[in-house]
C-alpha cells in the first residue's frame, strides 16, 4: 500500500474551475489528434488513443466532444503537426520537477518552460536528471462519495484485472498499475460500473521532498502555478510533499 494520494498530491493540480477545464479539453484535444495521426481513429487498435478517451471520460469530457476531435483528427491526417517534449529540473528546496509538453513551437515551448523555472529560482536539468527518482506507472483514483461498492469488492477487482497497488484515503482510492496493464484494469472498473475521478499514465515520486522554508514554498509554487497557465503543457510531475 502507498500513501501521498489525495487526488493530487502525486501531481500538481489547479482547481477544477472553468478556466481549469477549458484547458484540460485542450490538452485532451491535442492528444487526441496527436494519438489517431500516429495509430488510427479506432480506439479497439489504437492503445493511446484509448487511453486519452479514457482520460477524457475521467474528466468529464461530453461524448460527442471527443467524437468530433477524433473525426476532426483523421480528416486532418498529416496536418497534426504537435510533438511531445519532456523537460526536467529542478525546484526550491531541492525538489524535483518533470514537465511534459506538447507543442507546435519547440522553440517557444523551451523559452516559457525555462522562464518558468527561472522566475521561480529553479533550474532545468539535462534529460534524465530527475526522471529516475520517478517511477511510470497507470493511475487511477476514485472519488468515494460517488463509489457505491465497498472497498475489499473494489479491490479484487481491480487486483484481479492485473492492479499493482490498491490504496485507501480519506477521501478516495488509488490503484496503480504497470503502464501495460493501465487498459486493462481501467476497462474492468467500467465495465463494473466504477466511477473514475481520473484515470491516466502518470509519474510517481519514489520519494517526497518537504519544503519548510517558506520563501521557497513561495519560489515552488510561483514556478508551478506558471507552468500551469502555459497551454503547451500537458502535465507536472514533482516530488513536493504538500
Amino acid at each position: 500500500m502507498s500513501g501521498h494520494s489525495k487526488f493530487a498530491n502525486i501531481k500538481h493540480k489547479k482547481e477544477k474551475n472553468d478556466a481549469a477545464k477549458g484547458k484540460i479539453f485542450t490538452i485532451i484535444g491535442r492528444e487526441i489528434a496527436v494519438a489517431v495521426k500516429e495509430g488510427g481513429p479506432d480506439p479497439a487498435n489504437n492503445y493511446k488513443l484509448a487511453t486519452v478517451i479514457a482520460k477524457a471520460k475521467a474528466n468529464n469530457m461530453p461524448n460527442d466532444t471527443i467524437e468530433r476531435g477524433i473525426k476532426k483528427a483523421a480528416g486532418e491526417g498529416g496536418n497534426v503537426s504537435y510533438e511531445y517534449i519532456t523537460y526536467e529540473g529542478y525546484g526550491p528546496g531541492g525538489t524535483a520537477i518533470i514537465v511534459d509538453t506538447l507543442t507546435d513551437n519547440k522553440n517557444r515551448t523551451a523559452a516559457n518552460v525555462r522562464s518558468a523555472f527561472t522566475k521561480g529560482n529553479g533550474n532545468i536539468g539535462t534529460p534524465g536528471c530527475v526522471s529516475f527518482m520517478f517511477d511510470k506507472k497507470g493511475q487511477i483514483i476514485v472519488d468515494k462519495e460517488e463509489c457505491d461498492m465497498e472497498s475489499d469488492d473494489l479491490m479484487m477487482i481491480a487486483l484481479d484485472a492485473g492492479a499493482e497497488d490498491f490504496d485507501e484515503e480519506e477521501d478516495s482510492y488509488e490503484i496503480l498499475t504497470d503502464p501495460d496493464a493501465f487498459e486493462e484494469v481501467r476497462k474492468a472498473l467500467e465495465d463494473a460500473g466504477v466511477p473514475m475521478l481520473s484515470a491516466e499514465i502518470t509519474m510517481i515520486p519514489q520519494n517526497y521532498v518537504e519544503v519548510t522554508d517558506e520563501e521557497a514554498v513561495k519560489q515552488l509554487t510561483r514556478i508551478l502555478d506558471i507552468l500551469d497557465e502555459d497551454d503547451d503543457v500537458q502535465a507536472v510531475y514533482h516530488n513536493w510533499d504538500e
